[in-house]
Order: C-alpha cells, then sequence, then structure tokens
C-alpha cells in the first residue's frame, strides 16, 4: 500500500504524508547507501551458500542486475546486490566490493544462458557451481514449437482472406471450413496457443478436442509438441547427472530426425551451455526465487505507479527484502 493511499485513509493529504514519510520518518535521508544508490547497492549479510543472479526492469526498460539468496526465499534477507546495468565489467566491479572471503563461500549460482551472466558467476563466485535455470531453456523449447503454429496461422489467415476476396468478387456468401468444435481454421490456431505450453494430463476436456483436430491438420505441430514436452519430461523425472546426459542425447537425435530448424538452433545452444544445463540435476536447483523476486519488485513498482527516484525506490525494497 502506498503513502498517498495510506494518508487518505487517516484523513492526512496523501501527498504531503508522503513527502514527510520520505523526508523524515522513513531515515532515507540516513542511509549510508543513499549516495550511490541509483548505481549499486550491496548487502553482503545476505550471502548465503546458494545464489540466484538474474536482471529486472525497473522502469523505462533500464535493466538492473540482481542478485538473491535462496535462503531469503523471496522474502527479508533476499537482497545480496542490485547493480544498474548488465554489462559484466560493471557488475563485476560493484560484486567484487564484497568481502572474498565471503564470496567464496557460495557453492552454487543460478542464472539463464547469457554470456555475461555466466561470467560474473566465474568471475566473482570462483567456488560457485554455475547451474543454468530450466525454465529459461524449456521457454526456448516452447518457443519453438510456437513459431510453427503462428506460420501456419499466418497461412490460415492469408487462405481465409483469399476466400473472402475470391467471394466477393463473385458475389456469393464465402464457404469457410468449420471443424466439429466451432473452430474456423484460422481460429483452432489461435486458440491452441495456451494448450501447448500445457502437458497432456492439464489439458481440459475443450483442450483435448482442440488438440485431437490441431494435431490431425497439422502433423508436424503434434511431433513439435512431442519434442517440446519430452524435454519437459526429462527436467521432471528425479534422475541422476549421467542418466540426463544419456536423455538428451536421445531427445538430439529427435529433433535431427524432425528437421526442424527452430529445434535444431535449440539444441546448438543447449550444446553451447551443457554443463550448466547439466548441473541442475545435482540438487534440481532453479531460479524460481529469483523470478518471485523480480514479481515483487513489478508489483510493487505497479503499486507505486511508476519509479520517479530511483534511491528511495531502492531504500524501500532493501527495508522489505534486505
Amino acid at each position: 500500500m502506498s503513502c498517498k493511499t495510506i494518508g487518505e485513509l487517516y484523513g492526512v493529504e496523501g501527498r504531503k504524508f508522503q513527502r514527510q514519510y520520505k523526508h523524515s520518518l522513513s531515515d532515507f535521508k540516513n542511509w549510508e547507501q543513499k549516495p550511490h544508490a541509483e548505481d549499486w547497492i550491496l548487502h553482503p549479510q545476505n550471502i548465503s551458500e546458494q545464489l540466484s543472479l538474474d536482471e529486472v526492469a525497473l522502469s523505462d526498460g533500464e535493466l538492473y542486475t540482481v542478485l538473491t539468496s535462496k535462503k531469503g526465499k523471496g522474502r527479508k534477507g533476499s537482497i545480496v546486490a542490485i547493480i544498474r546495468g548488465i554489462q559484466s565489467e560493471t557488475v563485476i566491479e560493484h560484486l567484487c566490493k564484497i568481502n572474498r572471503k565471503l564470496r567464496i563461500k557460495v557453492t552454487e549460482i543460478t542464472l539463464d544462458m547469457a554470456g555475461s551472466m555466466k561470467l560474473i558467476a566465474k568471475k566473482c563466485f570462483p567456488n560457485a557451481t554455475p547451474v543454468i535455470d530450466r525454465f529459461h531453456v524449456q521457454k526456448l523449447a516452447t518457443e519453438a514449437l510456437q513459431e510453427i503454429r503462428i506460420k501456419h496461422r499466418w497461412q490460415a489467415i492469408e487462405q481465409e482472406n483469399n476466400l473472402l476476396t475470391e467471394a466477393k468478387q463473385k458475389k456469393r456468401k464465402p464457404i469457410i471450413k468449420v471443424f466439429e468444435n466451432d473452430d474456423t481454421r484460422k481460429q483452432l490456431l489461435a486458440r491452441s496457443r495456451y494448450l501447448l505450453y500445457k502437458t497432456r494430463e492439464k489439458w481440459t476436456l475443450s483442450q483435448k478436442q482442440r488438440a485431437k483436430i490441431l494435431f490431425k491438420e497439422y502433423p508436424d505441430l503434434e511431433k513439435a509438441y512431442n519434442l517440446s514436452d519430452g524435454l519437459r519430461k526429462i527436467y521432471n523425472q528425479n534422475i541422476q547427472k549421467s542418466v540426463a546426459m544419456l536423455k538428451l542425447v536421445h531427445w538430439f537425435r529427435e529433433v535431427e530426425e524432425s528437421g526442424f530448424k527452430s529445434f535444431n538452433t535449440l539444441t546448438k545452444t543447449i550444446m553451447h551451455n551443457y554443463n550448466g544445463i547439466l548441473n541442475y540435476f545435482n540438487q534440481r536447483s532453479t531460479n524460481a526465487s529469483a523470478e518471485s523476486f523480480n514479481a515483487k519488485i513489478k508489483n510493487f513498482r505497479l503499486q507505486l505507479r511508476g519509479v520517479r527516484d530511483k534511491a528511495f525506490f531502492l531504500f524501500r525494497l532493501s527495508k522489505l527484502f534486505a
């Protein structure tokens, strides 16, 4: 709840109370990190053995690198560092201000596949095992699947436009095919978007019916869906790293046989990040806590209707989550 809203609830002019909180009640003016808060803040006392490294946009799409502790679970004690920008040199410079004795105690750090993130982890936390977040990998697989669906959808839109143009020229009613679930071809492909994100077990009855029609009309979509779902199933199994390695090799072969360009690109991406991806199967660590924390930042920003004073915004974040 914002200061303005609290003030209005108690009969105080909202903006006036907001100013009083910022300049007098909050102790913001005495905050030791205030001089450099817009560029970086550090809370080394929150370092734990397992960390998460991610990025978040605070305002106007400007990105900040956020380092959080898994021990904090997205609550108090979570923030280790928030640094303006995602350039590895800048982030490394500020993280190295944390005592090396604390940094070498970190044993695991989860991150995405960005080269800058991997360099930051390697330079700042030399004893930490890098773990590529599984959801970033699965997201790429889903996007590869959706790319095929979107391609078919544009073709269906073009086909329907041609039918409408032809019918108009001949001054007759257009004959547009409607499937048994009352979807046209264009609607079928548009409405199938969300069911392709889910496993078959989570489909509703209407989604099962739609998927049956979709896969009958577009067998390549079913093949692509099986590839995406197959990767998800590898991650969902409680297996050892060596077994996961073998299953990924089989999955690579299926991708190669499918001939899908987008999935072949995905396999190359996985190969470039192979060790970090396989490290997931050591302790099955994910970046879920970091994503949860990022969602809280976005929600907090939404409540405040944007970020005007970044230093004060980061001060309030520190009070809540550091």
